[in-house]
């Protein structure tokens, strides 16, 4: 039985926290940090099974983390705090030798670009630490990266195409609102899209590429081409000719998005107003419904996956693996939408297989490169059941 420092309070927290209580066998004692306390309050009073503590931190700070690490001593660190303050969080768990775990790879906040170099370049000093990092253990990234691993070692000898599709058919009745943090989820739907095949990567202009995708129990939808950062480790570690990510939008979304950008509410870089600098995506942030508050009128179902294309035994195979989740039934659990859901699971999920010894390492990892499937036999159990169909393509 295990101590864990979760960071960040928000709807992915949320899930989180209840999931681990949920799996009392491996979590025995949380303490929960923000930079507002009050919400990690809000999150622990719910939970009675085990002890759930809370704090204040300021998660740019590598001290201040490390300093909770010294005195709660857990034994491991999971991040779900903002992309921004990843490095930060693996720097205290350097300083303090503890294993550190996180759901979204590091971006640096004046700019629009997210990579896995920040993170991999912490390689030889957590190895030298004998610590371990586990990067991406969401849903996509996270799932999806153990899927294709999961593919490659049961249906295919390899693998010509990866086509992650990700489809949130819900309704949660805003005109205007994101899934996930509106900072972050507005700086990734207008960055340049990006896929990779034969070795190199090519850029196209946001949302310029499309096509309707049949999705299981859900019907076809728009989907739009995006980079997305489970690409740059699936490619490093398992021999992919093409692959591509996908999301749907809703053209509601999309109007409300374009305008938002021609009047430069978009914008991350500083802009005076009435004698003070303000970063308009910050303010808009503000202004949007708090993702985590979305649960209780949303109706309809998520479907994200992975669809491969290659050989096996020498003869061609089409394999679609793929999750279906209700926003309602999230709700009725866990007071919380599918977006959050989906990535909250992973994430306690990953932690357990780290903190009873089925993933272990010494350095930085991807979730692909673990066996899959010790996570495949238990991911079911906690709420994400997965669906095989062979010989269809759906993208």
């Amino acid at each position: 039985m295990s101590k864990v420092l979760i960071i960040g309070a928000g709807g992915v927290s949320n899930v989180v926290v209840r999931k681990c209580a949920q799996n009392s066998e491996v979590y025995s004692e949380i303490l929960l940090a923000s930079r507002t306390k009050s919400k990690c309050d809000a999150i622990a009073q719910d939970i009675k099974n085990i002890p759930v503590h809370t704090a204040s931190v300021d998660a740019d700070k590598a001290a201040e983390v490390a300093a909770l690490i010294r005195d709660f001593k857990p034994e491991l660190v999971i991040n779900v705090a903002l992309p921004y303050q990843d490095l930060a969080i693996m720097d205290a768990c350097l300083a303090e030798g503890v294993n550190y775990l996180d759901a979204a790879n590091y971006e640096p906040k004046d700019k629009a670009h997210f990579e896995y170099s920040w993170q991999w370049a912490y390689q030889d000093r957590f190895k030298k630490a004998g610590i371990m990092a586990l990067l991406g253990s969401g849903f996509d990234p996270g799932v999806t990266n153990v899927y294709t691993a999961y593919a490659k070692k049961h249906y295919f000898d390899t693998i010509d195409t990866l086509d992650i599709v990700d489809c949130n058919a819900g309704n949660h009745g805003q005109a205007f609102a994101t899934n996930f943090n509106p900072e972050i989820n507005i700086r990734e739907v207008t960055q340049k899209g990006k896929f990779y095949k034969d070795g190199e990567y090519f850029e196209i202009p946001p949302m310029s590429e499309h096509k309707s995708v049949d999705y299981p129990q859900v019907g076809p939808r728009e989907s739009y081409l995006l980079w997305h950062e489970e690409i740059e480790s699936l490619v490093k570690y398992i021999p992919i000719k093409q692959a591509r990510f996908w999301m749907t939008f809703g053209q509601e979304y999309l109007t409300h998005l374009r305008v938002l950008e021609d009047v430069g509410m978009t914008r991350i870089d500083p802009v005076e107003f009435k004698g003070q600098k303000i970063i308009p995506l910050e303010f808009l942030k503000a202004l949007l419904p708090e993702p985590g508050q979305l649960g209780q009128n949303y109706t309809g179902k998520t479907c994200i996956g992975c669809q491969l294309t290659g050989t096996k035994d020498g003869k061609p195979q089409t394999y679609f693996v793929y999750n279906v989740c209700d926003h309602a039934e999230c709700f009725k659990e866990v007071k919380a939408q599918a977006v959050s859901y989906t990535t909250g699971v992973p994430v306690m999920l990953g932690g357990a297989m780290m903190l009873t010894g089925k993933w272990k390492g010494e350095g930085v990892f991807n979730m692909e490169q673990f066996d899959p499937d010790p996570f495949m036999a238990e991911i079911g159990k906690w709420g994400l059941p997965w669906n095989e169909i062979f010989g269809q393509k759906f993208v």
